[in-house]
This record gives C-alpha cells, sequence and structure tokens, in this order.
C-alpha cells in the first residue's frame, strides 16, 4: 500500500491510490461489496456516532465505493470526493449543495444542456435565479455579481462548442466575493486540470465518460475541497446519492488506464484536427489544445493533455448533404455521450441553447469523439463522408 502520496506523480497516483491488498486478502483490486445492510458488532458500536466515510449502510458507501473516490480525488488534488450515480446526478448534488432559496447563481453560457436545464427548471422551482455569462468573460465577471450571488458555475471547454473559461481569473473573483466556484471537468479529467489547483471549490464529473472508459456504465463524481466538504457530503447523505457497486467497480477499473488512454485520445485527435484545418468544407476545428484554436492559449496555460472531443464547423451543407455525409460513415458510431474507446459523431446546434451570447457559424456544427482505432483509418472513413457530402450538395 502506498504510505506517501505527496511526492507521486499523477500516472503512479492512478495507478497506486485507493488500494489496500492486505484489507481484502492480498486482491490488487478492491472487490465488488454488494450490500445494503451492514451489521455491527454490538449495541455500543450501533450507538457510536459515525464518521462520513465510516461503514454504517449500504447507501453511504462501502470499501469499492471508497477507493473511486479515494483515486479522483488524489489525482485532481481535492479533499475528498462523492460518487454519483450520473454526470447530471453529480451536477444536481454539487449546485443543490451550495445553494438555498433567495440566492443567485453565475453559469457559463457553454455548459452541459441538461445543467442549464436543472438551473432553469430545478433551481428556478426553489427560489433559485441564474443568470448566464460569457465564457470568455474573465475577470470581468465582478460586473454581474449581485448581492446574492452564491455559486459561479463554469465547464471549460464547453462539451459542444469548446470555449474556454478563464477558470483562475473567474474563480478568483467568486473568492473575493465570497461565492462558491465550480466547474465541469468532465472534458479535463482528473488527469489533464486540477480545478483546485486553479481556484476552484469544486469539481464536477460525468465519470460515465474518460472515468469509465468503455461506454459500459454510468457514474458521476463531485471532488471537492476542504471550504465545501461538509455542505456536498451532507447533501449527498440527505439526497441519497448512491451509485451500484458493479458500476463503480468498472469506473475505478478505468482510472486505473486513464493516462495511456488518453495520451492516446489526445494523439490522435490532433492529428484529426491537423487534416480537418486543411479541408476547403471545413470553416474551423474547435480543439484547444490545437495551436490554430481561439481558445489555445488559456488551454496550454492551464491544462496539461487534451482528450478526444472536438468539433467542426461545416462552411455549408443541406440536411441531405449532411445525412449521406453521416449516414455513410462506417467507424463514427451516430449516438449520445463520448468519452469511450470507439468514435463518435454528431450533428449539433448550439445556438438554440445559449441566452448570453450568440452562436454564430456558416453552418452546421460537428461533434466527434476521436476514439482509439488507428487514425489512419478514421480520417480515410471521414474523407469519404465529405466525398459523400460534395456528391450530396450537387
Amino acid at each position: 500500500m502506498m504510505k506517501d502520496k505527496s511526492n507521486k506523480r499523477p500516472e503512479t497516483l492512478l495507478t497506486h491510490s485507493g488500494r489496500d491488498p492486505q484489507a481484502h486478502f492480498g486482491a490488487v483490486n478492491t472487490p465488488i461489496f454488494r450490500a445494503s445492510t451492514i451489521l455491527q458488532a454490538s449495541m455500543a458500536e450501533y450507538k457510536r456516532p459515525k464518521g462520513q466515510r465510516e461503514q454504517r449502510y449500504g447507501r453511504r458507501g462501502t470499501p469499492t465505493t471508497f477507493t473511486l473516490e479515494d483515486v479522483i480525488a488524489d489525482v485532481e488534488g481535492g479533499a475528498g470526493c462523492v460518487i454519483a450515480s450520473s454526470g447530471l446526478n453529480a451536477i444536481a448534488l454539487a449546485l443543490l449543495s451550495q445553494t438555498k432559496a433567495g440566492d443567485h447563481v453565475l453559469m457559463a453560457d457553454c455548459v452541459y444542456g441538461p445543467a442549464r436545464n436543472f438551473a432553469n427548471k430545478i433551481l428556478a422551482r426553489f427560489g433559485v435565479t441564474t443568470t448566464f455569462f460569457d465564457p470568455a468573460i474573465g475577470a470581468d465577471i465582478d460586473s454581474m455579481f449581485q448581492d446574492n450571488t452564491t455559486v459561479v458555475y463554469m465547464e471549460a471547454p464547453g462539451s459542444q462548442t469548446f470555449e474556454m473559461c478563464d477558470v483562475p481569473a473567474i474563480a478568483a473573483v467568486a473568492r473575493k466575493r465570497g461565492a462558491i466556484s465550480m466547474t465541469d471537468n468532465t472534458w479535463g479529467t482528473p488527469l489533464f486540470f486540477s480545478p483546485f489547483a486553479h481556484g476552484c471549490d469544486i469539481s464536477i464529473h460525468a465519470a460515465t465518460k474518460y472515468i469509465v472508459g468503455h461506454s459500459d456504465a454510468m457514474l458521476g463524481a463531485v471532488t471537492y475541497n476542504e471550504a465545501t466538504e461538509e455542505s456536498v457530503r451532507d447533501m449527498a447523505g440527505t439526497l441519497g446519492v448512491f451509485a451500484g457497486p458493479d458500476d463503480v467497480y468498472l469506473g475505478t477499473r478505468g482510472m486505473r488506464t486513464l493516462a495511456v488512454r488518453l495520451r492516446q485520445h489526445e494523439e490522435s485527435a490532433l492529428a484529426m484536427a491537423d487534416w480537418l484545418w486543411n479541408r476547403p468544407e471545413v470553416d474551423r476545428v474547435l480543439y484547444p489544445p490545437h495551436p490554430k484554436d481561439v481558445g489555445h492559449a488559456l488551454w496550454k496555460r492551464d491544462f496539461t493533455g487534451g482528450c478526444g472531443l472536438m468539433g467542426f464547423v461545416l462552411k455549408e451543407a443541406t440536411d441531405t448533404g449532411l445525412a449521406a455525409m453521416l449516414d455513410g460513415l462506417e467507424l463514427y458510431g451516430m449516438g449520445a455521450s463520448w468519452g469511450g474507446f470507439e468514435s463518435l459523431i454528431l450533428p449539433a446546434d448550439p445556438g438554440a441553447n445559449r441566452t448570453a451570447t450568440k452562436w454564430n457559424a456558416p453552418g452546421p456544427l460537428i461533434r466527434i469523439h476521436i476514439g482509439l482505432e488507428h487514425i489512419d483509418d478514421l480520417i480515410a472513413d471521414m474523407d469519404a463522408g465529405f466525398t459523400r457530402l460534395a456528391r450530396a450538395s450537387n
């Protein structure tokens, strides 16, 4: 068992954090604990006040749960973590833990659609108002604060338009104003971006994506700092936030290989971005790790790597042409989510969900997830798609 975490690099933490083989008969991986009732040895033990991480009921966690919480928190640099049943469940937990009736939330205009929906439908129902801001606002967000602003919610980069927020600048303003800053870090993952090192209080993950990494489990995670630990864990207990042990085990298994998978995703995504930038049909490519991206400077300053999720804007395309292009692809599946081993593609319409800023593009936005296939095969498949697009458009 690793004794000193302080001097270990992220790849080593991914491999060793949360493991205690001697507590589990020498098993390298923490076993799957399927449990509801947790028996206590005596009445005195039953009545003894329990800490947040003590096993008292299956919903409150088991060694299976605690292992994944530990490895995410250790790699990301948080004080701790709560595992949820989905990314949206994690978003709800984070927001509800830091708001009350009469509060005001500032939320980036590029956020995941269901996060916006939760703010507009659920928080609003309980008397919490939300104002959306331009993701590029930086420190000027100070002018948008109200006396009752308690939360600033970011997503960098946005998972549809890939706009970057200046997370340290915005988080610094929030702290000065006495508000909690939180960010959806699903794209950055615990490996490539540490919200806590950049001033944030809470980090949110759709662990369904890269943490699981194999498109076969639904999970969420909320990592917190010491200042928000009590409020996050108390709300998690109050709401009954919980994830099934089999899914949690798959999340831990995914974390063990996160570093090697992400490096391949990034390498292939950069190659695809290079190729797309040279296509005459493409207006622009949306991928912050690429030097031509408008958010590249912020990404380079704050992130240590990139994932496989990106987008590109076509100069023009009819619905018929777009269908011909996408329907004939062999290696790109058409479906929601991302972060698995396989490549995916979807048309997107970000303009429908924006209120603080306007989405300007000459043609449709295509979001793609670059999987672990050979990049030459992925490029060849996309090239054939562009050929179909041209034929159908004539």
